[in-house]
């Protein structure tokens, strides 16, 4: 199985090229362009999360973030939607297997978008649920035929109780085009809309099972793959986007400067050693992101190979460094722009500047919040209570 895992990321790679030229299209047409979706389609990055059933490769998940990577290293935009639009299929694999089968039984490749912050009404109904209301932050809605909410149920008084998943088709929703940013203007991250749609129970998910690692889809999906922690999956995801932007941007910026005379001093940039010192710095940042992030997955993977059970220590410790992460991301690109003067803020395609928009219109994300995620390891370290979905 990991023969075909590797060629679906030597395929991905061979497409970064293309990706990288489309860049600047990409922010213009203000989402990823449906080539590129199709393009990731055939090199099969989509089904790396999905289930075996239905014709995925439930394949390590290391090899996912490392494709997630590649995409975001030539396109931040093209890479954003392409890793939370491909983790999906393992979100899916958790429901119930009625729910797998009314999207995958007639489409393998079907895809799905999302909208988790719980912003719209649910009400209990006969058999199910009703949702109405508006979600924002959809990445990639436009190419998917289905989308999962979230959404809080309440007491009689009012009242949070329960936080679930739920998942709708596109005929159930419209995409209000409102997404016009400074950053990641590619993702075409627009609202959905839904007026009084009817969801059936079997297609909703709590976050309460996710976490205690019991799902109604793991009586089908046995692979240890569908065992790790949601918030370690979905954080780690929006994580490796940031840091593949900004490598990217540092790959990019090296290439440039060793050519690049700078006017007010003279010699070339290359030779200056506060722009060597900086571009250490980005390289560092970036290296310990990547190898943090990496160590983590490849830990809960081997127990969940195992069957072992997923410490508290290690999945606190996976949050801990998934938003420094992100925090390393912005500040490599941070220095990076920095060292890239003032050529790199005039409007045109810049690589360093789009980076540099992107990381921090990428570290608003929810997950991204750094201090909030510290805080819940710094408590675990300590000796404190710690309750969180995000574990």
């Amino acid at each position: 199985m990991r023969v075909r895992e590797d060629r679906v990321l030597a395929a991905v790679r061979e497409l970064a090229p293309a990706l990288r030229a489309r860049a600047a299209g990409t922010e213009a047409l203000r989402r990823v362009p449906g080539t590129s979706v199709k393009e990731l389609e055939h090199a099969g990055f989509f089904r790396l999360l999905q289930p075996r059933a239905y014709g995925g490769l439930a394949a390590d998940p290391a090899v996912f973030y490392a494709a997630v990577k590649e995409i975001a290293k030539a396109c931040g935009a093209t890479g954003w939607v392409a890793s939370v639009v491909g983790v999906h299929p393992w979100h899916l694999a958790l429901f119930d297997p009625r729910a797998q089968e009314e999207v995958w039984g007639e489409d393998r490749s079907a895809r799905i978008c999302s909208s988790y912050a719980p912003t719209g009404t649910v009400t209990p109904a006969a058999g199910g649920f009703r949702l109405s209301g508006r979600w924002h932050f959809s990445s990639g809605c436009d190419h998917a035929q289905w989308a999962l909410l979230s959404g809080l149920l309440a007491d009689g008084e009012g009242r949070p109780v329960d936080m679930r998943t739920f998942l709708i088709p596109r005929c159930a929703y419209r995409i209000d085009d409102v997404w016009d940013t400074v950053g990641l203007r590619g993702t075409g991250s627009n609202d959905l809309v839904v007026e009084d749609a009817f969801v059936p129970d079997h297609r909703t998910l709590g976050y309460g099972p996710m976490s205690a690692l019991r799902c109604p889809g793991h009586e089908v999906n046995a692979e240890p793959l569908y065992r790790l922690p949601y918030a370690a999956v979905f954080t780690t995801t929006i994580a490796t986007s940031m840091v593949g932007i900004a490598e990217g941007a540092y790959e990019d910026h090296v290439a440039t400067v060793r050519e690049r005379v700078r006017v007010s001093y003279g010699p070339k940039v290359a030779e200056d050693p506060f722009a060597q010192v900086r571009i250490a710095r980005a390289a560092s940042d970036i290296d310990a992101a990547w190898l943090q992030l990496t160590r983590n997955i490849d830990e809960l993977y081997a127990l969940a190979r195992r069957g072992a059970e997923l410490p508290m220590e290690l999945r606190v410790r996976t949050r801990r460094d998934q938003v420094r992460a992100t925090e390393r991301a912005v500040a490599a690109v941070d220095l990076l722009r920095e060292n890239a003067g003032g050529s790199a803020l005039r409007a045109g395609d810049d690589v360093v500047q789009r980076a540099w928009r992107d990381v921090h219109t990428g570290r608003g994300q929810a997950a991204n919040d750094v201090e909030r995620a510290l805080v819940l390891a710094g408590r675990h370290a300590l000796g404190l209570d710690v309750q969180d979905p995000m574990l």
